[in-house]
């Protein structure tokens, strides 16, 4: 995978194959402490016991049209490849938490890329799914959560794809924002 966006989308699908009706991303960039930090919690189905140790072996899967699972595997190994660790945490009937930490400089990084893309993909393909998109940049904040979104529409459908664009741009300002109040050295709670 070319950029982290991807990965995220991968993890989020599984999410849904888990039968989750709230995922929620977190995108955490803290240059000072040379982290990256990404996090995917759902209230899914969780993973099963018997398989919760190997899920980041690429020959663990609970697919049955085929029996490679490389989502998690490739992820786990971009993080400890970037000095970091990938954590999973599950219990079944309640859900799973994946979290991947990688040095924030390191070479093999892979860009972030386009997760406002990404977030409007998972949006048209399963609208009736809450999402909540976060995004942290040097201890700065911004929320982007479809119920909220949803509640404003007055019954127009998110997944209308003039609404889809407004929220693709929405993250997309709002994280460039992010990037640029830091530059500017502006505190956006003010």
């Amino acid at each position: 995978m070319k950029e982290l966006s991807l990965h995220i989308l991968d993890i989020v699908q599984n999410s849904i194959r888990a039968e989750a009706n709230w995922i929620k991303v977190i995108v955490d960039e803290d240059p000072e402490s040379n982290w990256l930090t990404i996090s995917i919690e759902d209230n899914g189905k969780g993973i099963p016991e018997g398989i919760k140790a190997t899920v980041t072996n690429p020959f663990t899967t609970t697919r049955t049209l085929r029996k490679v699972g490389l989502g998690l595997p490739l992820f786990s190994q971009l993080c400890v490849e970037c000095e970091g660790e990938l954590k999973v945490t599950s219990e079944e009937g309640k859900g799973t938490c994946i979290i991947g930490k990688l040095r924030y400089d390191h070479i093999d990084r892979l860009p972030i890329g386009d997760v406002a893309s990404t977030m409007k993909t998972l949006i048209l393909a399963k609208s009736d799914i809450h999402y909540v998109y976060e995004h942290h940049y040097r201890k700065q904040i911004f929320i982007c959560d479809t119920e909220e979104i949803k509640g404003m529409l007055e019954g127009v459908p998110i997944q209308d794809l003039e609404i889809l664009e407004w929220v693709e741009n929405f993250i997309k300002n709002n994280v460039e924002a992010l990037y640029e109040c830091w530059k500017n050295n502006v505190n956006i709670d003010k």
